[in-house]
C-alpha cells in the first residue's frame, strides 16, 4: 500500500431552518464542484478555530460552529482526505463570495441538484436524514 499525503480539514455546514449553505468551488483540478465551505487546518488551530477562521477568510462571515456531523475519510487518486464537517450557522455577515466561482442555499428535496465533489457523497446523505 503506498503511503498518500494526509490533508486534514474542515467543512462547515452552514444552516439556516431547513436550508443548507453550498459553494461552487472556483479553482483547481476539482472546480466547478460543489462542496461545504471550509479549509484546511493550521498547526495551531483546533478543527473549529480553523472553520472560523475559513469562513471569515472566504464568505467574510462570522459563524458559529456546532456539533460534529462526522469526520468524512476519503482517498482520492493522489491523497487521503480527512475532512472534519460540522453544524454551523451564521453570527453575522453576508456570506460574500471572495473564493467560491457560486453558492446556493439548499433544501432536502433540492441538494441532489448540484455536481457534488466526491468526498462529499456519503455526508449528503446523512445529512438529508438530519434536514425536515
Amino acid at each position: 500500500m503506498e503511503n498518500k499525503t494526509i490533508i486534514r480539514v474542515v467543512a462547515a455546514v452552514i444552516r439556516d431552518g431547513n436550508r443548507i449553505f453550498a459553494t461552487q468551488r472556483g479553482y483547481g483540478k476539482y472546480k466547478d464542484g460543489w462542496e461545504f465551505p471550509g479549509g484546511k487546518i493550521e498547526d495551531s488551530e483546533t478543527p473549529q478555530q480553523a472553520l472560523v477562521r475559513e469562513i471569515r477568510e472566504e464568505l467574510d462571515t462570522e459563524i458559529r460552529v456546532g456539533d460534529l456531523i462526522e469526520t468524512v475519510e476519503y482517498d482520492y487518486p493522489d491523497f487521503h482526505l480527512s475532512m472534519d464537517c460540522f453544524w454551523c450557522s451564521v453570527v453575522k455577515g453576508n456570506l460574500i463570495l471572495k473564493e467560491a466561482e457560486d453558492a446556493k442555499w439548499l433544501t432536502k428535496e433540492s441538494i441532489d441538484s448540484v455536481n457534488w465533489l466526491p468526498a462529499d457523497f456519503g455526508l449528503i446523505e446523512k445529512i438529508k436524514n438530519l434536514l425536515q
